[in-house]
């Protein structure tokens, strides 16, 4: 006959199963906490009080609705207590919800849940399973924000082969304004007045160029190229361009910029951007801002330190509602912004401390200020980080041709034709005109010409096929070309211009540009 199992041996495995369950319990992974029939919990392991933020201590005894379910949202929880104190179907058992839970400091998060019930010695209990998906969430939120960013650079890729095509009708007309106004100019010393008129005409028809040339800066991709820049000049360019936006918002901007700034080696258009950023968030910054609206654009140069050269830096200062002390180290995270639902990626700051960290220098937020507003500063060494052989070569100087060079102008644009044809002959060059390729092609064949200042875009024969065609007719020619265009950052542009080896020449363009670029051409 079988001996039954001692009173000892049993109160044995009954302390071994529930030292096993409370192990199970206090090292699971998943918050659990147990509730009796009236929601009062009864047990909340040590992942509860990671997740919630309070000890088992503080929270025994107290009702589940206060401790971790939001305000707004305890009248339905109490709803469904309710139904299942009276018997009723549950809704939520075994089944796996998202929901908000609060913290014990208030602040909300998303969970996940699952809820069961437990009847031991006529008492009834329910038990659920948390998990914290705060982390998937925001996954989720950024893998959204990065779909958002890619369509978005397929815009801009979109829209820059738009404004290449604009860029050029609108660089015609700009150059044709500008020499005129120039020619004009000069034709007016012993009249002061109409000679001022003159010149604010070739100011404004240059700042609208420089405002085309910012768009397609902005619009299109091209490797780094580093050179001499003048950060007064870059502040200048972005302000053009903002101009109109900052006024209409009624926001005052107020240029402080140094005097005899030293050149930095940078890319100017990438420092550009980061220059444009800046200027465009402090805009975005003071949308909702109440009162005066003010920015402060300052330069000036950091004196020489013992192991570091000098410094040309820029700070970009707003009055608006500042930066939250907690998201001041997030700024310059990617996707992060403070600003509302649509304005901005959350990009724009992290890209540019990218840039400033490449050429050697650094963007930062400046310490908040009693009075209030953001402040952010950008510093470039002098030199960047370019090699010694990346450094271009210094410009030529302006050179007067010799007598007797013959020069061919091709260009589509007959205005813009006469008008190189008259500042070429007013410096001593024999031109001739050509409205396209294929005529340039038959004149080459009747006269010899020095040099040829093309067009890059035209219809029937193009600049590169002109080029091609006079390459292979007269190849000593062919290295003798400069091409006049309003888009040199197109890929096709900047291909064919890096492959045959030309120069060219931005329009709108200055005449003393012209005039030195043919000079080298017929030296």
């Amino acid at each position: 006959m079988p001996t039954s199992p001692s009173l000892h041996a049993l109160t044995a495995q009954l302390r071994t199963a529930e030292a096993l369950k409370s192990a199970i319990v206090d090292h699971a992974l998943a918050a659990l906490v147990s509730t009796d029939a009236r929601g009062q919990i009864v047990e909340f392991n040590p992942a509860a009080e990671a997740m919630f933020g309070y000890s088992r201590a503080q929270v025994l005894g107290r009702p589940v609705s206060e401790v971790m379910i939001p305000e707004r949202f305890r009248a339905a929880h109490q709803a469904g207590m309710q139904r299942m104190h009276t018997g009723q179907p549950a809704r939520v058992l075994g089944k796996r919800l998202e929901m908000h839970a609060a913290r014990a400091d208030g602040s909300e998060f998303p969970m996940e849940m699952v809820l069961w019930r437990t009847d031991a010695e006529g008492s009834t209990f329910y038990t659920a399973s948390i998990a914290d998906l705060s982390e998937r969430h925001n996954a989720a939120a950024q893998i959204e924000r990065q779909r958002e960013a890619l369509r978005q650079s397929e815009k801009l890729t979109a829209m820059g082969s738009l404004l290449a095509g604009v860029a050029h009708e609108l660089n015609n007309p700009l150059a044709i304004v500008m020499g005129r106004a120039s020619l004009l100019e000069e034709k007016c010393a012993h009249l002061p007045d109409l000679q001022a008129d003159a010149q604010r005409i070739r100011e404004a028809a240059d700042r609208c160029g420089r405002i085309v040339r910012t768009f397609l800066n902005m619009a299109r991709s091209r490797p780094a190229v580093r050179g001499p820049v003048d950060l007064n000049d870059m502040v200048r360019a972005a302000t053009d361009m903002l101009k109109y936006g900052y006024r209409s918002h009624g926001i005052a901007l107020d240029l402080v910029l140094a005097d005899g700034l030293p050149e930095a080696n940078v890319d100017g258009d990438q420092i550009g951007q980061v220059v444009m950023n800046l200027l465009v968030n402090a805009q975005q910054a003071l949308a909702s801002a109440q009162g005066t609206r003010r920015v402060q654009v300052q330069t000036g140069l950091e004196p020489r330190r013992s192991h570091r050269e000098p410094r040309v830096w820029l700070r970009v200062a707003d009055n608006g509602p500042g930066v939250a002390a907690l998201e001041r180290e997030r700024v310059f995270e990617p996707f992060f912004t403070t600003k509302a639902e649509g304005i901005g990626t959350g990009m724009g700051l992290t890209v540019s401390r990218t840039l400033a960290r490449d050429h050697g220098g650094d963007l930062t937020l400046e310490p908040a200020a009693a009075e209030g507003g953001a402040s952010f500063r950008l510093s470039l060494p002098i030199s960047g980080v370019a090699d010694a052989e990346d450094t271009p070569p210094a410009p030529l100087p302006a050179l007067q041709a010799a007598p007797q060079k013959r020069v061919l102008v091709v260009d589509d644009e007959p205005e813009l034709a006469k008008l190189m044809r008259f500042l070429l002959e007013n410096e001593g060059y024999e031109v001739a005109t050509a409205e396209s390729g294929a005529v340039a092609l038959e004149m080459l064949e009747m006269v010899r010409f020095d040099a040829i200042v093309s067009d890059l875009r035209m219809p029937d024969m193009d600049g590169p096929g002109l080029w091609r065609a006079v390459s292979a007719q007269h190849p000593q020619l062919a290295r003798a070309m400069l091409f006049v265009t309003g888009d040199t950052l197109s890929p096709d542009a900047r291909s064919f211009l890096q492959s045959s080896h030309c120069d060219w020449l931005d329009k709108p363009f200055y005449r003393d540009d012209l005039l030195a670029k043919v000079a080298a051409l017929t030296e």
